[in-house]
This record gives C-alpha cells, structure tokens and sequence, in this order.
C-alpha cells in the first residue's frame, strides 16, 4: 500500500510539472505575440511620423532649416512679448476706459489733464484763472467735452492740518469741485516737487488721457494753442514737452534758486536738460512711470528739475517748444501771465 501511494503522489507531480511548462510555454508565446505587435505598432507610428513631418527624408534642405529656425524664433519672441504684455498689465499700463469699435462706449479719451499749482492762500489768484479761461460750473465741464481738457487746481494739505486754511480749501472746493487735494503733501517751498511728482501720479490713475500738464496759477493757457501743439505729439508716446533749457546750478544758499544738493551736478555745476517756467506736459506713458515708480523718485530743491531727472536714463523724445515759454507771448503762444 505504501509503494502504490507513492507511485500516485510521484504521477501528480509529473502531472503538475507538466501542466506549469505548458502554461509557461503559453505564456511566453503570448508576452512574445504581444511584444511583437507593439514593436510593429511603434515601427507603423514611426513611419507616418516620418510621413507627416517629412523627417524621413534623407536630408533637409537649407531653406527648410531656415524657415524652422526662423519659426522657432519667431515663437520665442511671441512668448517673450505674453510675458511683457502680463508684466505691463499688472503695472497698470492698460487704458482703464477703452473704445470699442462696436460703439459700445463712446466716451472720448481726455488730451491733457492740467494740474494748476497753488497755494492756501492763493484764491484771489485761482478766481483770476476760473474767469480767464478755466471757468466753473457748466463752462469747466464744457472745456472737458468739447476740447478733452481737464483743469484742476493742485494743493497740499497745511502743515497743522484741519486748521482754518485747510477748512478754508474744503469750503472753497465744495462750491467750485475744481481741486486735487493731496492729503499727504505739506503745502510748502521745500515739498513743490514732491506735490508736482504726487500730481502727476494721482492724474494718471485717475483719467486716461493722452498728455499730463503742470501749470502755475498765475499764467493765462491758451487751448487752441495748446491742443494744436499736443496733437503734432500724438505719435510719440514718450514724449516731455516744454521750454527746454539746461542752466546753472546755483550753490550759495543765499540765491533764489539755490540746490542744497548742487555737488550731485558736477565741477561744472550745470543741469541737465530739462523743461523750466510756468508749463510743461508729459505724454500718457511717462505719467504712468512715475505714478508706478512715485516712493522712489527723487526730489530737488525745484520741481522742473526734479521732473527732468527722472527722464534722464529713459528713452525720452526731449521737445524744445517755444510757444511754453510764458514769458513770450502771442497769438501762437500757449501760455503767458495774468
């Protein structure tokens, strides 16, 4: 009986054995069938790859290469300018208030913002302006519509603010709404280009327009003349227009015009080339570079060349225009005093 168990348990181990090698003879057969149609399946895309991108050909020819890498480039450049385009959008330089073609909006885009520079005490001067030629009311909105000029009067804040004076401005603004009040400018000598830079800043957030303009409150602005002469600039989207002049830097703290910081000018104590006088006017472009770059622009004793230094290592068209020095005046003129 024990050698006829044994014989049984001997024949189901050759049946196992049996069993294992033709299954794992199958199998073999199947991962091989299987290896064998993927391989012909890679050869078949590898074909009509070639196929479709003519990489089958035995060689490219010059022109061929010249127009791929002329197409990578191009690509190249086109994902530099997505990246500008993103950065410039998020630095604000998109027109806050676009026309659409399909007359959807046909508000029409401002030409100038003027800021009129003036002081706490200066109301008799800034009613002589209403009546020359800014006007109140119905006639300041007119110029508005009409000719694309906005005018505000430009001032601080009194150095004990909430006093009499500051009271006095809010009074006068609630009557006429001709102001930019900067709260965070103290009305002084020593914070004139401070105010002119927070000016400029606080305008271009706020209208799209085409040029920005600095004005004191003591001269008459002539806008035919002035919308004359900006529309010949329209072109140039950098542009700083003014009485252009260079001039010596004065370092006597007695002069009229003194610069505490004169040692920064050079031996030669000489400016660089900048707008003076009563006007001068920044394209869109620049008004936005320093509303952008306001906390880190320097300020000069004076607002004229506090302005032009922070253009100097810019790509700015620089436009000497006669018809800004306010103390020539006539028909053609764009300023004089009243």
């Amino acid at each position: 009986m024990a050698r006829k168990g044994s014989s049984i348990r001997l024949s189901s181990s050759r049946i196992s054995t049996l069993l294992l090698s033709m299954f794992a003879t199958f199998a073999s057969f199947y991962v091989a069938g299987r290896l064998w149609q993927e391989s012909q399946t890679r050869v078949h895309l590898i074909k009509e790859l070639d196929r479709v991108t003519g990489q089958g050909k035995s060689a490219i020819s010059v022109d061929d290469t010249l127009k791929i890498i002329a197409c990578r480039e191009q690509k190249k450049t086109l994902a530099a300018l997505e990246m500008e385009l993103s950065a410039a959008r998020q630095e604000g330089f998109v027109p806050k208030n676009p026309q659409h073609t399909d007359g959807s909006d046909t508000k029409k885009r401002p030409l100038v913002v003027i800021g009129i520079m003036t002081t706490l005490g200066n109301k008799k001067k800034r009613d002589a302006v209403r009546q020359a030629w800014m006007g109140t009311g119905s006639s300041l909105k007119k110029i508005e519509t009409e000719k694309g000029v906005i005018a505000r009067f430009v001032i601080g804040r009194s150095a004990n603010k909430g006093d009499t004076m500051d009271k006095s401005i809010d009074a006068e603004n609630s009557q006429t709404d001709d102001f930019i009040i900067l709260d965070n400018v103290v009305e002084s000598p020593e914070e004139a280009s401070k105010k002119v830079k927070m000016f400029f800043a606080y305008a271009a957030d706020k209208w799209d327009a085409q040029f920005y303009a600095k004005a004191n409150d003591n001269i008459y602005v002539n806008m035919d003349a002035l919308g004359s002469t900006l529309a010949a600039h329209l072109g140039s989207p950098r542009a700083y227009i003014g009485c252009m002049k260079s001039g010596e830097v004065f370092s006597e703290p007695n002069h009229k015009w003194y610069e505490p910081e004169w040692w920064k000018f050079g031996d030669k104590k000489a400016y660089f080339r900048h707008a003076y006088g009563e006007m001068y006017v920044i394209t869109h472009a620049l008004a936005r570079f320093v509303s952008i770059n306001r906390d880190i622009l320097h300020a000069y004793a004076h607002d004229d060349v506090s302005t032009g230094s922070w253009f100097v290592g810019l790509d700015v068209k620089h436009v000497d225009e006669g018809k800004f020095c306010c103390s020539a005046w006539s028909s053609e003129a764009i300023c004089a005093g009243v």
